[in-house]
């Protein structure tokens, strides 16, 4: 261990020049910390958001590793021709050994310029889907929904993801500039029922469900029509029919929020269920089989029994 530090001593003495250069990169690195660590107690203390804090602690970082590379740079390399010229043959190389990792930088200045999407942001990238909660310079992270859980709704796994996927993968993005999602629910009501009923009682419930939703989803699709042709006429819940082999089909299309799909869903299921079990004219359509007899249950004109 003697030996060890006599070296380090006896190169430092040998080589001012280089022990200047590594003095000046330490205290560089000490005071860009220093900044960083109390504009950080400052944040902390006046912003109660966790996601404003996240974003300020994830910029300062970014922001303290870029200047430190511009000063430790310039302490290093002493003329601007020098630090250009190693610059493009370290570009060069990396380019060539290092493939990936540079297509997930690039990546990753498009997320934070171009912003497809945002931590917080619930996103479909491929065949993965969820929130996404890190963006980092060669992945992010989103903790995944779906999968084999019904209705969105969170796995508990976290998932890693490389940047330069956002160049080669399909992104749809449910919360970002227009942050509700069309949600369809399919009831199945029997041939015999009072169909026609039965949707009004659906369209009503729709309506009360969804009508905390339509005034912000007005201004939300006026601020997209000014980046993107969103064309919506209307913005009401809708009940659509359609016929079946087991019954009529009764198909509720309404606004919802995407963290909250299975909720919603299950509220307007519930007093679905409420409405028609106090109502006799109206039954739920399952697969059956049944045996028609013309002359019996038929129309006249088709056969059927007359009078």
């Amino acid at each position: 261990m003697e030996n060890f530090l006599n070296s380090i001593a006896d190169f430092f003495q040998s080589s001012p020049v280089v022990t200047s250069q590594i003095l000046k990169t330490l205290v560089v690195i000490f005071i860009l910390w220093v900044i960083r660590s109390l504009t950080l107690r400052v944040v902390h203390k006046n912003v109660e958001s966790k996601r404003t804090t996240y974003k300020w602690r994830k910029n300062l970082t970014y922001i303290s590793a870029f200047i430190g590379i511009i000063l430790i740079s310039q302490i290093w390399f002493s003329a601007l021709g020098n630090l250009s010229t190693y610059f493009g043959l370290l570009s060069a190389g990396l380019a060539i050994a290092l493939k990936d990792p540079v297509t997930d930088l690039a990546a990753w200045l498009f997320i934070i310029w171009r912003k497809p999407f945002d931590v917080g942001d619930r996103i479909e990238l491929g065949k993965s889907k969820g929130d996404v909660i890190d963006i980092r310079p060669f992945k992010f992270t989103i903790l995944e929904i779906g999968n084999w859980v019904d209705a969105d709704q969170s796995t508990g796994r976290v998932i890693h993801i490389p940047n330069h996927t956002v160049f080669t993968e399909q992104l749809a993005n449910y919360t970002s500039d227009f942050q509700f999602i069309w949600n369809e629910i399919g009831i199945m009501v029997t041939f015999e029922s009072d169909w026609k009923k039965a949707k009004e009682i659906l369209s009503t419930i729709a309506e009360e469900e969804s009508k905390d939703f339509i005034e912000q989803a007005k201004e939300q699709i006026k601020r997209a029509a000014k980046s993107y042709l969103i064309e919506y006429r209307y913005l009401t819940p809708i009940v659509y029919t359609n016929v079946k082999d087991s019954g009529v089909m009764l198909s509720i299309r309404y606004l919802t929020d995407p963290r909250r799909r299975r909720g919603s869903a299950q509220a307007i299921w519930e007093r679905a269920l409420d409405e028609f079990s106090q109502s006799d004219s109206i039954d739920l359509a399952y697969p059956t089989i049944r045996v028609f007899n013309n002359p019996r249950e038929g129309k006249p004109e088709t056969g059927g029994p007359s009078g």
